[in-house]
C-alpha cells in the first residue's frame, strides 16, 4: 500500500444512535436497542430498527421514488462530510466514489407491491414504476450519487454480511488504484422492514429469541439461539493522509491492512480454517503481529456454530498475546446485515481517544466453547492506550472479510 489512506469522516444511524458519539456512549453503557415490533404475518418478534430523519438530507419527492436502504445510505453519506468537514462543493466530484456493501436491496418495497397486488385481486397494474431502479444492485449507492450530485463511480457489493468491511475496503483500493481521491464507503441495511428475512432465518432455526427481548441478541451466551435482525448503515470518508492533512481534517485512523477470501465449503456454515487466514493475511499486509493488536471485534452473531467457528479462528490467531482484548458489538445493535462490519469497526474507532473498550452484553453464562482470553464482557474496562483495531465480518456462502485501522 504505497498511499497512506485515512478515515476523516464517520456517518452513522443505528438502534442505539444516529451519530458517533451517541452510539458510543449507548455501547460503553451496555444499552441494547433492541425492541419489539410488530412483523408482517409473523406478529411480534425482536428487532433493531434506526429512529433517523429521513428527510435531513432527502427531499420527500426523491424518498417515495427511492428505497429504506437509499435514505439510509444518504443519511450517512451526508453525515460523514459533515463530520469530514469537506465542502464538497469546493471539489471535483468526478473524482469522489461512493462505495457501499449490501446484503440485499429493494426487497422493502418489493415486498410491498406484493403485499398491495394480494390485496387487490391481484391487480399488476399497481407494480410500481419505480420498481426497476429500486432492485438494481447498484441502487443504495446510486442514490447517494444523485443526493449529493458526485459523478465519480459508483457501484454496491454484494457480499452478504461481509459488506460494511467490504464497502471501506473498496473505497480504499479504489483510492490506492488513482480512480478517485475521495471515497464515501461503508455498509447499509433496511433488513428488519421485510418479513422475508425473518421467515428465512424462522426456516433455519436461526431466530433468536429471550422473554427478556433486549436480551434476544445474546453472541457467545450458552443459551443463545440465533440472531436479532437490525437495520442501520456506517458511510465512512476516505482520503489519503497527505489530503488529509493539506486540509487539515480530524483523523479517526490509518487503514493499515484489509484480507477477504472464500471458504468454499458450505452455504451457511462458517469455515474456521479460512478465517485464520483472512485475519492472517491482513496481519501480512499490514506489517503486524498477532501480539499488535489492541482489539478484536468479533462478527458473533449469536448463532450456536458461527460463534465457536470464529472464536476458534480468533484464538488460533490471538491466544498467545497478552495485550489483545476481544469484543462483540451485536448485543447492543442485533445483526445489521451488510452494515454490520462498518458499524461494529465504527464503535471501536473512539478508542484511539478514550482508552476504554466496549463490552459484548447479554452474556449471562459464557459458552465453554466460546470462551478465549481477555474477552472483554457486560462491563467495559479501561486500558493505557489503544494503538491497533482488527474487525472482522463474514457472511454467507462464505465470503470473509478483515480490516486494520491503525492510530494516526
Amino acid at each position: 500500500m504505497n498511499k497512506r489512506i485515512v478515515i476523516t469522516g464517520v456517518g452513522l444511524t443505528s438502534p442505539i444512535g444516529n451519530d458517533l458519539k451517541t452510539m458510543r456512549q449507548n455501547l460503553l453503557d451496555g444499552k441494547s436497542g433492541i425492541a419489539e415490533h410488530e412483523i408482517r404475518y409473523m406478529g411480534k418478534r425482536p428487532a433493531g430498527f434506526c429512529e433517523f430523519d429521513e428527510f435531513k438530507h432527502q427531499k420527500k419527492k426523491s424518498r417515495r421514488r427511492g428505497t429504506r436502504v437509499g435514505s439510509i445510505s444518504i443519511y450517512c453519506a451526508n453525515e460523514a462530510l459533515i463530520d469530514a468537514k469537506l465542502d464538497i462543493e469546493a471539489i471535483d466530484k468526478s473524482r469522489m466514489g461512493v462505495f457501499l456493501g449490501l446484503t440485499e436491496h429493494g426487497n422493502v418495497e418489493t415486498e410491498e407491491e406484493v403485499y398491495q397486488m394480494q390485496q387487490n385481486e391481484m391487480d399488476y397494474n399497481l407494480w410500481s414504476i419505480h420498481h426497476n431502479p429500486r432492485t438494481v444492485a447498484n441502487s443504495a449507492a446510486g442514490e447517494v450519487t444523485l443526493n449529493l450530485g458526485i459523478t465519480g463511480p459508483h457501484y454496491t457489493i454484494g457480499s452478504a454480511c461481509a459488506g460494511g468491511n467490504m464497502g471501506l475496503i473498496q473505497g480504499v483500493q479504489q483510492i490506492l488504484l488513482g480512480e478517485v481521491d475521495y471515497a464515501l464507503c461503508g455498509g447499509a441495511s433496511e433488513s428488519p422492514a421485510t418479513f422475508g428475512i425473518f421467515a428465512a432465518f424462522n426456516a433455519q432455526g436461526a431466530l433468536g429469541t429471550h422473554e427478556d427481548v433486549t436480551k434476544s441478541s445474546r453472541p457467545l451466551c450458552k443459551t443463545r439461539n440465533g440472531i436479532t435482525i437490525s437495520e442501520g448503515g456506517c458511510v465512512y470518508m476516505v482520503e489519503t493522509l497527505e489530503s488529509a492533512e493539506n486540509r487539515n481534517a480530524k483523523i479517526y485512523g490509518e487503514v493499515v491492512g484489509y484480507a477477504y477470501n472464500s471458504d468454499a465449503s458450505d452455504f451457511v456454515l462458517p469455515n474456521t480454517q479460512r478465517q485464520i487466514e483472512c485475519m492472517q493475511k491482513a496481519l501480512v499486509r499490514a506489517s503486524l503481529n498477532a501480539e499488535d493488536i489492541d482489539i478484536v471485534n468479533l462478527h458473533a452473531t449469536g448463532t450456536v456454530m458461527g460463534d465457536i467457528n470464529e472464536v476458534s479462528a480468533a484464538k488460533a490467531v490471538f491466544e498467545a498475546s497478552d495485550k489483545t482484548y476481544i469484543n462483540f458489538t451485536k448485543g447492543h445493535i442485533g445483526h445489521s446485515m451488510g452494515a454490520a462490519g462498518a458499524l461494529e469497526l465504527a464503535g471501536n474507532l473512539p478508542s484511539f481517544e478514550d482508552g476504554m473498550i466496549h463490552a459484548g452484553i447479554n452474556v449471562e453464562q459464557i459458552d465453554p466453547e466460546c470462551d478465549v482470553k481477555n474477552l472483554v464482557l457486560n462491563q467495559p474496562i479501561e486500558t493505557n492506550t489503544v494503538d491497533i483495531i482488527l474487525n472482522n465480518s463474514f457472511g454467507m456462502l462464505g465470503i470473509n472479510s478483515t480490516v486494520i485501522i491503525k492510530k494516526v
